[in-house]
């Protein structure tokens, strides 16, 4: 068998795709080494807002068990949303119906010569991605959510017993038994509201006066700065208070915050990610015969732009790189009639001013 990647070299295949999140790659790669050595990894819940990673994390994963051949025969991945799971908990089949589907997922991997015994080999070290399982919280303001509990529950079913029982989609009515000890669940959500919760909290609630200003040097002035961030404010009772039960929490080894993307995370994202806004808009560009650029100036100010939409993270450089390039896709080669069009920062400040003059 092959041997056990180390953490380090996970984590270096895993940062080709994410970019800004260094702690989360690290726990991650830190859980996959385990999980593929055979040693009880820990379930992780990773928090961030939209678009810092979470779901560009789990494909990155996704990926690079579907790339290695050997990992791939050493565990099976699926990915969940938790609105599904909260659906199918209202009929009481959740933890049911996540199990086929890695019994599903398993006999697509190894095909349909495989027995059932080695199918259920692969089910027993699968790895569970649960996408918005913030969705599935059992509080919604001060009304008690049950699909949100009954979900929970179902996952817990499947976290806490050895021994879990379903109905083969492929057997007929035959039913078998899974030891589900060695499943890792890596749940994420935005967690939308946390934030100001727990600021709340610690200025105008509970623990009002936690929070002390700091003194902070900046163009030559001495100035005082109140900082607050939630990765070191954030406490277990707040996840209790948003709707997280504590018997669901228990069974995390880590609460994982991702970082707010820095204006240097976001440049990068846009001129290196492949699922980047400026690929496609290139490719439609060299279909006119058009070859499309932008200046380091350029790309500077769509990231400073972006960087003013905290909630949106990465996704908001979509929004700013279509406010910039939408009137040159128009007449790509009226505006470009040398072949060639180079958006510096000037032409940036231009598009974006039009969308806040209401032009």
């Amino acid at each position: 068998m092959k041997k056990t990647p180390s953490p380090a070299a996970i984590a270096a295949v895993l940062s080709s795709k994410v970019i800004g999140q260094e702690v989360a790659v690290r726990d991650m790669a830190v859980a996959l080494a385990k999980k593929l050595a055979g040693i009880d990894a820990g379930n992780l819940l990773l928090i961030g807002a939209s678009g810092t990673g979470k779901t560009t994390l789990m494909r990155a994963v996704e990926d690079y068990f579907g790339t290695d051949l050997e990992l791939s025969r050493r565990s099976t991945l699926i990915r969940v949303h938790a609105n599904v799971l909260a659906e199918e908990a209202e009929s009481g089949f959740a933890g049911e119906s996540l199990l086929q589907s890695l019994y599903e997922k398993a006999r697509e991997d190894l095909g349909s010569e495989a027995s059932v015994e080695e199918v259920l080999g692969r089910i027993e070290h699968g790895i569970v991605f649960v996408d918005e399982v913030d969705k599935i919280r059992g509080r919604l303001g001060e009304t008690v959510h049950v699909p949100g509990i009954r979900a929970q529950e179902a996952l817990l079913t499947l976290i806490e017993n050895q021994a879990v029982s379903f109905q083969l989609p492929d057997g007929g009515d035959t039913t078998v038994t899974v030891d589900s000890r060695g499943l890792l669940f890596v749940c994420a959500g935005a967690f939308e509201g946390l934030y100001d919760a727990v600021y709340d909290r610690v200025t105008i609630g509970r623990d009002r006066g936690s929070l002390k200003p700091v003194t902070v040097v900046k163009n030559g002035k001495v100035q005082q700065k109140t900082v607050f961030t939630l990765s070191e404010w954030l406490r277990t009772d707040d996840l209790f208070d948003y709707g997280m039960t504590p018997q669901f929490l228990s069974r995390f080894d880590a609460v994982v915050l991702l970082n707010d993307l820095t204006e240097e995370d976001l440049e990068e994202i846009f001129l290196e990610t492949p699922d980047s806004a400026i690929h496609p808009a290139r490719a439609y560009f060299e279909s006119f015969g058009v070859d499309l650029s932008l200046t380091p100036e350029a790309v500077n100010r769509i990231a400073v732009e972006a960087v003013s939409y905290p909630r949106l993270g990465a996704r908001a450089l979509k929004e700013v790189f279509r406010r910039v390039v939408r009137e040159y896709e128009y007449e790509p080669e009226a505006t470009s009639p040398e072949g060639r069009l180079v958006i510096d920062r000037e032409q940036v400040e231009e598009m974006l001013s039009k969308k806040k003059s209401g032009r």
